[in-house]
Protein backbone atom coordinates (compact mmCIF):
# COMPACT_ATOMS: atom_id res chain seq x y z
CA UNK A 1 0.00 0.00 0.00
CA UNK A 2 1.43 3.61 -0.98
CA UNK A 3 0.53 7.06 -0.03
CA UNK A 4 -1.66 9.41 -2.23
CA UNK A 5 0.63 11.31 -4.25
CA UNK A 6 1.92 14.41 -2.85
CA UNK A 7 1.62 17.60 -4.37
CA UNK A 8 4.96 19.06 -5.30
CA UNK A 9 7.23 20.06 -2.84
CA UNK A 10 11.15 19.74 -1.90
CA UNK A 11 12.85 17.82 -0.07
CA UNK A 12 14.64 18.97 3.93
CA UNK A 13 15.26 16.05 6.18
CA UNK A 14 15.46 12.60 6.36
CA UNK A 15 15.81 10.46 9.34
CA UNK A 16 16.43 6.86 9.48
CA UNK A 17 16.04 4.47 12.20
CA UNK A 18 16.89 0.49 11.78
CA UNK A 19 16.86 -2.10 14.45
CA UNK A 20 18.45 -5.88 14.24
CA UNK A 21 18.03 -8.21 16.56
CA UNK A 22 20.71 -11.32 17.04
CA UNK A 23 20.93 -14.44 19.04
CA UNK A 24 24.44 -14.68 20.18
CA UNK A 25 26.65 -18.21 20.68
CA UNK A 26 26.88 -17.66 24.54
CA UNK A 27 22.84 -17.71 24.50
CA UNK A 28 21.86 -13.82 24.87
CA UNK A 29 21.10 -11.89 22.37
CA UNK A 30 22.06 -8.52 21.08
CA UNK A 31 19.50 -6.27 20.28
CA UNK A 32 21.18 -3.22 17.91
CA UNK A 33 19.72 0.19 17.02
CA UNK A 34 20.94 3.35 14.69
CA UNK A 35 19.76 6.66 13.74
CA UNK A 36 20.92 9.07 11.41
CA UNK A 37 19.77 12.82 10.48
CA UNK A 38 20.87 13.98 7.46
CA UNK A 39 19.33 17.42 5.81
CA UNK A 40 19.26 18.31 1.87
CA UNK A 41 20.34 21.61 1.75
CA UNK A 42 23.80 23.34 3.47
CA UNK A 43 23.10 23.42 7.40
CA UNK A 44 24.35 25.34 9.85
CA UNK A 45 25.22 23.82 13.21
CA UNK A 46 26.88 25.92 16.27
CA UNK A 47 29.07 23.58 16.92
CA UNK A 48 30.14 21.80 13.29
CA UNK A 49 29.41 24.90 11.56
CA UNK A 50 28.05 24.42 7.75
CA UNK A 51 27.80 21.63 6.47
CA UNK A 52 27.29 19.50 3.03
CA UNK A 53 23.64 18.60 2.33
CA UNK A 54 23.33 14.72 2.94
CA UNK A 55 26.45 15.44 5.74
CA UNK A 56 24.67 13.02 9.07
CA UNK A 57 24.40 15.30 11.15
CA UNK A 58 23.33 12.42 14.08
CA UNK A 59 24.94 8.98 13.74
CA UNK A 60 24.06 7.01 16.75
CA UNK A 61 24.16 3.32 17.56
CA UNK A 62 23.25 1.34 20.83
CA UNK A 63 23.59 -2.56 21.44
CA UNK A 64 21.80 -3.72 24.10
CA UNK A 65 22.43 -7.55 25.25
CA UNK A 66 19.77 -8.88 26.61
CA UNK A 67 18.63 -12.67 28.58
CA UNK A 68 15.60 -14.57 28.55
CA UNK A 69 14.13 -11.84 30.48
CA UNK A 70 14.79 -9.14 28.56
CA UNK A 71 16.64 -7.88 31.19
CA UNK A 72 19.48 -5.61 29.80
CA UNK A 73 23.22 -7.32 30.27
CA UNK A 74 25.94 -5.04 28.83
CA UNK A 75 24.85 -2.12 27.01
CA UNK A 76 26.83 -0.20 24.29
CA UNK A 77 26.20 2.90 22.95
CA UNK A 78 28.51 5.75 20.15
CA UNK A 79 27.90 8.94 18.46
CA UNK A 80 30.25 9.02 14.93
CA UNK A 81 27.82 11.91 14.39
CA UNK A 82 26.77 14.88 16.40
CA UNK A 83 25.89 18.37 16.48
CA UNK A 84 27.68 19.04 19.32
CA UNK A 85 30.84 17.80 20.77
CA UNK A 86 29.32 17.56 24.20
CA UNK A 87 27.03 15.17 22.58
CA UNK A 88 28.70 12.74 23.16
CA UNK A 89 29.21 12.91 27.13
CA UNK A 90 25.27 10.98 27.14
CA UNK A 91 26.53 7.71 26.04
CA UNK A 92 28.04 7.30 29.51
CA UNK A 93 24.55 7.20 31.34
CA UNK A 94 23.23 4.89 29.49
CA UNK A 95 25.01 2.18 31.62
CA UNK A 96 22.60 2.80 34.41
CA UNK A 97 20.18 0.42 31.98
CA UNK A 98 22.22 -2.61 33.36
CA UNK A 99 19.89 -4.56 35.09
CA UNK A 100 16.83 -2.71 34.30
CA UNK A 101 14.10 -5.09 32.12
CA UNK A 102 12.24 -4.27 29.00
CA UNK A 103 9.11 -4.35 29.69
CA UNK A 104 6.12 -3.20 31.55
CA UNK A 105 7.12 0.13 33.11
CA UNK A 106 9.74 0.64 30.20
CA UNK A 107 9.24 4.45 29.61
CA UNK A 108 9.32 5.08 33.13
CA UNK A 109 12.57 3.63 33.41
CA UNK A 110 14.27 4.82 30.45
CA UNK A 111 12.73 8.87 31.93
CA UNK A 112 14.35 7.67 35.48
CA UNK A 113 17.72 7.14 34.71
CA UNK A 114 18.15 9.39 31.12
CA UNK A 115 15.39 11.97 31.05
CA UNK A 116 16.15 15.01 30.36
CA UNK A 117 19.79 16.72 31.25
CA UNK A 118 20.54 13.24 32.23
CA UNK A 119 20.92 11.98 28.81
CA UNK A 120 20.08 12.37 25.17
CA UNK A 121 16.58 12.59 23.50
CA UNK A 122 17.75 10.38 20.48
CA UNK A 123 19.63 7.46 22.57
CA UNK A 124 16.25 7.61 24.92
CA UNK A 125 13.98 7.60 21.32
CA UNK A 126 16.01 4.27 20.12
CA UNK A 127 15.74 2.62 23.76
CA UNK A 128 12.24 2.75 23.86
CA UNK A 129 11.51 1.36 20.38
CA UNK A 130 14.25 -1.31 20.98
CA UNK A 131 12.34 -2.79 23.54
CA UNK A 132 9.61 -3.56 20.77
CA UNK A 133 12.32 -4.75 18.76
CA UNK A 134 13.30 -6.87 21.66
CA UNK A 135 10.28 -8.94 21.59
CA UNK A 136 10.02 -8.80 17.79
CA UNK A 137 13.24 -10.53 18.22
CA UNK A 138 13.36 -13.27 21.19
CA UNK A 139 9.64 -14.48 22.09
CA UNK A 140 9.27 -14.79 18.22
CA UNK A 141 12.41 -16.65 17.73
CA UNK A 142 10.94 -19.34 20.61
CA UNK A 143 7.90 -19.42 19.23
CA UNK A 144 9.74 -20.26 15.69
CA UNK A 145 11.30 -23.08 17.70
CA UNK A 146 8.72 -24.89 19.09
CA UNK A 147 6.64 -24.82 15.70
CA UNK A 148 10.03 -26.19 14.26
CA UNK A 149 9.83 -28.84 17.00
CA UNK A 150 6.30 -29.52 16.24
CA UNK A 151 5.62 -28.39 19.87
CA UNK A 152 2.81 -26.59 21.13
CA UNK A 153 2.79 -22.60 21.03
CA UNK A 154 1.80 -19.73 22.94
CA UNK A 155 0.50 -21.00 26.77
CA UNK A 156 -3.33 -21.84 27.00
CA UNK A 157 -4.13 -20.20 30.61
CA UNK A 158 -2.77 -16.97 29.73
CA UNK A 159 -3.04 -14.52 26.27
CA UNK A 160 0.43 -13.49 24.63
CA UNK A 161 1.46 -10.11 25.52
CA UNK A 162 0.26 -8.48 22.14
CA UNK A 163 -3.23 -8.61 22.67
CA UNK A 164 -5.06 -6.38 23.70
CA UNK A 165 -2.62 -3.88 23.20
CA UNK A 166 -3.12 -2.29 19.76
CA UNK A 167 -6.59 -2.04 17.99
CA UNK A 168 -6.25 -5.23 16.38
CA UNK A 169 -5.39 -7.42 18.55
CA UNK A 170 -8.32 -5.84 20.90
CA UNK A 171 -9.91 -9.05 22.87
CA UNK A 172 -13.25 -8.34 21.79
CA UNK A 173 -12.20 -8.16 18.29
CA UNK A 174 -12.25 -10.56 14.69
CA UNK A 175 -8.67 -11.25 14.89
CA UNK A 176 -8.43 -12.64 18.82
CA UNK A 177 -11.56 -14.31 17.28
CA UNK A 178 -10.12 -16.54 15.07
CA UNK A 179 -6.73 -16.96 15.98
CA UNK A 180 -6.94 -17.00 19.93
CA UNK A 181 -10.27 -18.09 20.48
CA UNK A 182 -9.49 -19.07 24.08
CA UNK A 183 -9.15 -15.00 24.67
CA UNK A 184 -12.04 -13.60 23.27
CA UNK A 185 -13.74 -11.56 25.51
CA UNK A 186 -10.82 -11.58 27.66
CA UNK A 187 -10.56 -9.18 30.87
CA UNK A 188 -7.54 -8.14 32.09
CA UNK A 189 -7.58 -6.92 35.60
CA UNK A 190 -6.14 -3.48 34.63
CA UNK A 191 -9.14 -3.16 31.87
CA UNK A 192 -11.90 -3.95 35.13
CA UNK A 193 -11.37 -1.03 36.51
Amino acid sequence: MSLPAPVERTPLHTRRITFRGYHRHDGLWDIEAELTDAKAYPFTSPGLGTLPPETLIHNMAIRATLDETLTIREIAATMNGKPQTECALATHPMQQLVGCTMGPGWRATLEKHLGGIKGCTHLRELMFNMATAAFQTIPTHHELLRRQAGEPVGEVDRPPYHLGKCMSWDFNGPLVQKHFPQFHGWQPLNRMK
